[in-house]
């Protein structure tokens, strides 16, 4: 199997931790960065910079802004997602404007889609 990290990204993932979208400060600093299992953020997965990893269990969380949802952006995210979860990840998107319109029941639901992962 090909290396799990690329180092040529290493650079665009700190430029990246420096820069989040304020969806992404919002649920790093209000939710996951205290959550009792570890998670990362911009961590570097084959040739994709994903916003956030929890290793035990095996879980990547996307944050979608509007360009997801486009042809193209539909079409990039069906294959980086197939090739993640090819490393039996699963991967979990969760559209920008929940974040701030029901970011309760957002942290319900990664809470229970850790637990469950971490359960099997």
């Amino acid at each position: 199997m090909d290396r799990k990290h690329n180092p040529n990204l290493t650079e665009n993932a700190k430029v990246l931790r420096k820069n989040m979208t304020k969806e992404e400060r919002h649920l790093w600093y209000d939710f996951l960065r205290t959550y009792p299992i570890r998670f990362l953020r911009q961590k570097i997965i084959d040739n994709f910079i994903v916003d956030f990893y929890c290793h035990d269990a095996r879980l990547i969380i996307k944050l979608d802004g509007s360009q997801h949802y486009s042809y193209e952006g539909l079409l990039k995210d069906k294959i980086r997602n197939e090739k993640i979860e090819s490393r039996n990840l699963t991967v979990i998107r969760i559209p920008n404007n929940e974040i701030f319109e029901n970011f309760d029941g957002v942290c319900e639901y990664i809470d229970a889609i850790v637990k469950k992962s971490l359960h099997r």
